[in-house]
């Protein structure tokens, strides 16, 4: 006890140099923590996107870019899936459910996502949880629009409000569908996954707005047709861009995967989520791996800061060791009080980076939920997480050793004899 009111005497006397070594340590420590719990919130949200889902069906293209855009909204198809190959999939007596999904159309930055009610029965994630609504209902008039919990909050958008799609992506648009506008009739809980930046129309919604539009371009104002006609028309769309499968068995996975995977009237590609999903993980999991690595070697280099300012510190305290042995410290006092000043301010160091992570989690969250869908909980620390913090102190009493050692070394006599 003595000696820890020494060492932490000792550094309160070099307050600056001890100060600084710390603020280095603690940012070094924020930063492996924080791409630690980034990596582990990226990690599960790949994870928790869907659920239960036992097969995608897409044009042929490859594994992942059906899994991205299909599931996490991003890219493109290379074709679509025609209406008739959908329905004889969805027919078949080992097929329990489909989903149709059909995208190309955003707005203002967000994807607009065409589906049927089947959706909302069907549709699981985080292990099998349901869509729910925070407020409203699934759309029934042809003009409804069911949206998710972060499109509605950045947009701020309430029942009953009104918006305008538009044709293509982008958050700006020239090509709007404002003469077929949609109407807020639900608006979804927070999921935590893509469905969370999508907005919600029926498949017969989309094939009304593009009724009078012919290879990406709108009809001249002779052939275009209203909002109110459009309901007249047949809307049964064409194609869609892909469709999820859940399966009365599944078992029975791997036959109807073959099926498709071998279908001659059209170039189409079965993927099982799970499968699709490893991939794309050990795929980033590259760069995940990198960022582990640096952030590891800045920890290093906050450690090796705090070994070099206790080293060089040593010739301006060689007289206060000699004092100290002059009053009856044993060498093996000297060489504990240096080890405990590096454990206290590897402590500090380490208790400041979690107060310093944590801060940045609740300033970045939102951004991160916003721009990369990334969903941050502080949560508490992990066995992990105080697995690493424990390596780090560790590694801080190692390094501590080097100086306590050269002190340890240090005679009464050399200290004595120094002149100031």
């Amino acid at each position: 006890m003595k000696t820890l009111t020494l060492a932490f005497r000792s550094l309160r006397n070099r307050r600056t140099t001890a100060l600084l070594t710390l603020a280095a340590i603690a940012v070094s420590v924020a930063l492996l923590l924080g791409v630690q719990k980034t990596r582990t919130a990226a990690r599960e949200g790949f994870a928790n996107t869907v659920s239960g889902v036992d097969l995608i069906v897409g044009a042929r293209s490859g594994q992942l870019n059906l899994l991205l855009y299909s599931v996490f909204r991003v890219g493109d198809a290379t074709a679509n899936v025609s209406w008739e190959t959908y329905q004889k999939v969805a027919g078949r007596s080992d097929v329990a459910w489909t989903i149709p999904l059909s995208l190309g159309d955003s707005h203002r930055g967000f994807r607009v996502l065409g589906t049927n009610l089947d959706y909302f029965r069907h549709y699981r994630f985080a292990g099998g949880r349901e869509l729910t609504f925070k407020t409203g209902q699934p759309f029934a008039d042809l003009y409804d629009t069911v949206l998710g919990a972060e499109v509605a909050q950045q947009l701020g958008y309430r029942l009953g409000d009104p918006i305008v799609i538009a044709h293509g992506l982008g958050k700006v648009s020239f090509a709007n569908h404002e003469d077929k506008p949609f109407r807020v009739v639900g608006i979804l809980a927070r999921t935590g996954t893509p469905v969370d930046r999508t907005v919600h129309v029926s498949l017969e919604a989309l094939t009304a707005i593009h009724i009078d539009w012919q290879s990406g371009m709108r009809a001249l104002p002779g052939g275009r047709v209203d909002a109110e006609t459009a309901r007249t028309m047949a809307l049964t769309p064409t194609s869609i861009t892909a469709f999820m499968v859940g399966m009365e068995n599944r078992v029975m996975t791997f036959g109807l995967q073959r099926a498709v995977n071998d279908y001659r009237q059209e170039a189409l590609l079965a993927i099982i989520p799970g499968v699709a999903l490893t991939q794309l993980w050990n795929l980033v999991g590259i760069a995940d791996t990198a960022l582990m690595i640096i952030a590891a070697f800045v920890v290093l280099a906050g450690l090796l800061g705090m070994l070099t300012a206790i080293l060089t510190s040593l010739n301006e305290r060689r007289r206060e060791m000699a004092i100290l042995r002059s009053v009856g410290a044993q060498p093996r006092h000297v060489f504990t009080l240096l080890i405990t000043e590096a454990g206290l301010l590897a402590t500090g160091g380490v208790a400041a980076g979690v107060a310093l992570c944590y801060g940045l989690i609740a300033a970045a969250r939102p951004l991160l939920e916003r721009r990369f869908g990334i969903f941050l909980e502080p949560g508490g620390l992990t066995g992990y997480d105080m697995a690493l913090l424990g390596a780090i102190i560790l590694a801080a009493l190692l390094m501590g050793a080097l100086p306590a050692w050269r002190a340890y070394r240090n005679t009464l006599s050399d200290g004595l004899t120094l002149r100031v």
